[in-house]
């Protein structure tokens, strides 16, 4: 009796444990995007945004995007190997802010031809990341085996967008689609790792991982939005 009942204490230990790491993410998921949304709103009032637009713009977009995907890789390395705290936080802000820089063309685009579209992309976004986590949250599944999958569409996927740069021809609308089910997949993906395999001591990478996957819905579903202006 006395095992059985430790047991179960232990297990009781366990479930808080890891209910308190769940709450630690999503707190940080939520400072990360607001994060993103204030340095967009500093960027645009300020009028620093046109410039920034115009001079990624007139550069070769593969160099924007090869010094993003550096940043993106240190950024990960640091907050999911590094022992320091502070370390960790700093990866997650750089990412953050590397987000926001990148987004900047898009939305100052975005907004004079589509208005509006950037508000509905966000709803969508939401609706869709709040609907994948309810689906992982209730089903106790483990989607871990698409880690594989998500891979090689990834690879796939940065093949295409620098074949699309170098031949200067259009991905469309299709293409937008696959990366939008393809970001859902990595939602889903993540929070499942969040649910069952991540170190509770690693919730700010956590937290990275999972902004990383939202800020890729969002861009896609607003060139989606976009496209139809």
């Amino acid at each position: 009796m006395a095992l059985q009942i430790g047991h179960a204490q232990a297990g009781v230990r366990a479930a808080s444990s890891r209910a308190e790491f769940i709450m630690k993410t999503y707190l940080h998921l939520f400072g990360a995007v607001m994060a993103f949304i204030a340095i967009e709103v500093f960027l645009f009032q300020s009028g620093l945004a046109l410039p920034i637009a115009q001079a990624m713009l007139g550069t070769t977009w593969l160099l924007v995007l090869g010094g993003f995907m550096i940043v993106s890789w240190l950024a990960t390395h640091a907050a999911h190997r590094s022992q320091s705290i502070g370390a960790q936080y700093a990866a997650l802000a750089a990412f953050v802010a590397a987000e926001a820089i990148i987004f900047v063309p898009l939305l100052a685009i975005a907004n004079h031809v589509a208005p509006g579209a950037i508000s509905s992309a966000a709803t969508v976004t939401v609706v869709g990341f709040m609907g994948l986590t309810g689906v992982v949250f209730t089903t106790r599944k483990d989607f871990s085996f698409l880690g594989s999958v998500l891979r090689w569409g990834f690879v796939c996927a940065l093949v295409l967008v620098v074949a699309g740069l170098i031949f200067g021809f259009e991905l469309g609308t299709f293409f937008s689609v696959g990366m939008v089910a393809l970001a859902g997949g990595a939602i889903l993906y993540d929070t499942s790792n969040v649910l069952h395999h991540y170190p509770e001591d690693r919730h700010v990478g956590a937290a990275l991982q999972l902004f990383a996957s939202v800020a890729l819905m969002f861009w896609y579903v607003l060139r989606l939005f976009m496209s139809r202006d």
